[in-house]
């Protein structure tokens, strides 16, 4: 049995754990990342998401995901504006090679592929190391960054799976009791994602063939409201490549979903059946829209692997078991205050907020054939929909019962209510960089990450010198912004004065957030219209397109455009909108 001793440990490398390990390597930490496949970014990549959600608004992009972001802007030349669904889509490969890159360039971080735990060592109440087989991992702060929260099963960590009802928390969306909606699924239902592509007009590309036991059924109507071409659209990628993660009779898969934690061999069942349903989808899809589409050949093909080629290299989870921690994310926490903007920031006994990490993403649960109603958390902004941001508590990542232990993925302590809006990727990557950064501050400090001082490490995620993060949400600052810092700091220290608007009160005539690079982008004159409160837009002999903006400012400068009146727009188009994403708003000839 090999044994490596390492001060922090990373098990999983999915969108979490990866960022949980390159930042803790960059904090000084050794570090040990072990994965089970060659892809790093989970969501982001290896299961084939490369559509990422929430974390949109300008004032967002900070932390590793606004350099995830910059450096696919730099990669990709076709640019991320190609689907509906997202601002941002891209090529997964070039995802995974911009993780690939961050890692190999920290020389205190070693990864190893291609393996699963199989036991977590522990010394009373602290977990000292993991085992994998044929080797031995012990360690001074271990993360859980794996997809299923596989760590707390084996470490025997207080945990929940499933739903709870509304007695628990008095969450106003949970249950009174079990309903039918609960009883066939306890918990959010995982996609296997496939890649489709366009091989052109008259091309005969290969057949995708049916999977065993094959039924058309429930996949007749998925686009019936959309249409095919819209439907297609919805997950667009460079390169006539469509991304297949469709809820409306698509490719979700839920049942039996309490196989995924019952035992290896029940998992590796759900896993077959998955796959062949989203393979059964991308048969039907062929047999409508004709030869020429097939699956993409983009993931790499692994020995005994389900994945591969079109397919993701695994499931696309949107629940795992979830921490018993020493806060719990609940749906209360998430929603905006009374005629606000944003939730309440989270706070300790000593009155000094407790938040590490934001969200804002619009709560989103997953149950095939069904749609559970949530309290709305939603808001128009830069002439569009977004999720009203929430802030997450550090002890969301800590166990209640254990040291030696952090969580960094989906498993975090929250609520099954709460978890549909923080699980997605933007967010679960923000929980990895501060969970990476507790635990290096834990090795620096000699401590359990119990007895980590939040403040510490909220002033080390804010003045991060590669990639500082926001963490009280703030529409109208960027870490560019000469008083970023300051309302951070003020907000963290004093919760009790953080606005419900989300503003920072900064002065007139500062100078914007960011200086943006208008040279790439495209201009357009037409005729600007209001149809309505945070809905404009651009008229031309040709098109007409809506208009969105990221930015503060500009959401502003929209919002008081005079209506009907010409007006020309430097942004980037996105023919799937149709919209125009604005980074320039003026009168012609001003």
């Amino acid at each position: 049995m090999r044994m490596i001793t390492t001060e922090v440990l990373v098990v999983g490398g999915g969108t979490g754990g990866t960022a949980a390990a390159i930042q803790a390597a960059r904090q000084g930490a050794k570090t040990v990342l072990v994965s089970e496949f060659p892809w790093l970014g989970g969501m982001l990549t290896s299961a084939g998401v490369p559509a990422p959600d929430g974390h949109e608004l300008a004032a967002f992009q900070t932390g590793l995901w606004g350099a995830f972001l910059q450096a696919l802007r730099q990669r990709q030349p076709e640019g991320l504006d190609h689907a509906w669904v997202s601002f941002f889509t891209y090529d997964p490969r070039v995802g995974a090679q911009i993780f690939r890159d961050w890692a190999a360039a920290l020389p205190n971080l070693q990864w190893i592929v291609d393996s699963a735990p199989r036991a977590v060592l522990r010394e009373g109440d602290r977990v000292v190391g993991v085992e994998f087989e044929g080797l031995t991992v012990r360690s001074q702060i271990t993360l859980d960054g794996t997809e299923l929260g596989d760590l707390l099963a084996l470490g025997d960590i207080p945990h929940r799976w499933g739903w709870e009802w509304r007695s628990q928390w008095q969450e106003p969306s949970a249950p009174e009791e079990p309903i039918s909606l609960s009883d066939l699924y306890s918990v959010q239902a995982p996609t296997w994602i496939t890649i489709l592509q366009d091989f052109g007009e008259g091309a005969i590309a290969p057949e995708i063939p049916a999977p065993p036991n094959y039924s058309a059924h429930g996949f007749d109507g998925t686009w019936d409201y959309w249409g095919p071409e819209k439907f297609l659209d919805y997950g667009r990628l460079p390169g006539d490549r469509f991304m297949l993660n469709w809820p409306f009779r698509g490719n979700d898969y839920g049942i039996g979903l309490d196989r995924l934690i019952e035992s290896p061999t029940a998992r590796s069942q759900f896993y077959q059946e998955a796959r062949w349903y989203t393979q059964g989808f991308a048969h039907y899809l062929q047999s409508q829209l004709g030869r020429r589409y097939s699956l993409a050949e983009i993931f790499p093909a692994l020995p005994n692997s389900l994945g591969g080629g079109g397919y993701a290299l695994h499931p696309y989870f949107r629940e795992s078991r979830r921490l018993q921690g020493l806060a719990t994310v609940r749906e209360q926490d998430i929603l905006p205050l009374p005629e606000g903007q944003v939730a309440p920031l989270p706070f300790d006994d000593s009155g000094r907020s407790s938040a590490i990490a934001l969200g804002n993403y619009a709560n989103d649960h997953h149950y095939p054939g069904y749609d559970l109603r949530l309290q709305p958390k939603s808001i128009r902004w830069g002439g569009r929909w977004t999720g009203t941001p929430f802030a997450l508590p550090y002890g969301c990542l800590v166990p209640a019962a254990v040291d030696g232990l952090l969580v960094c993925e989906k498993n975090i302590a929250v609520s099954h209510i709460a978890n549909g809006a923080t699980r997605l990727q933007p967010a679960v990557l923000s929980l990895g960089q501060a969970a990476g950064m507790a635990a290096a501050l834990c090795v620096q400090a000699g401590c359990q990450p119990r007895d980590l001082p939040v403040a510490s490490l909220q002033e080390a995620l804010l003045t991060d010198p590669v990639a500082p993060v926001a963490i009280a949400p703030l529409f109208n600052l960027l870490p560019d912004h000469p008083e970023w810092l300051r309302w951070q700091r003020h907000y963290l220290a004093n919760p009790d004065t953080y606005p419900a608007t989300g503003y920072a009160p900064i002065a007139e005539g500062k100078p914007p957030e960011i200086q943006r690079a208008i040279a790439p982008a495209q201009s357009t004159t037409g005729q600007f219209q209001r149809l309505g409160p945070q809905e404009y837009q651009l008229s031309t002999p040709d098109q007409t397109w809506q208009l969105v903006t990221l930015w503060a400012d500009l959401d502003r400068q929209l919002a008081e455009y005079p209506d009907q009146q010409p007006a020309t727009v430097w942004g980037h188009r996105n023919l799937a909108g149709p919209w125009i994403v604005v980074e320039a708003l003026s009168a012609p000839g001003s």
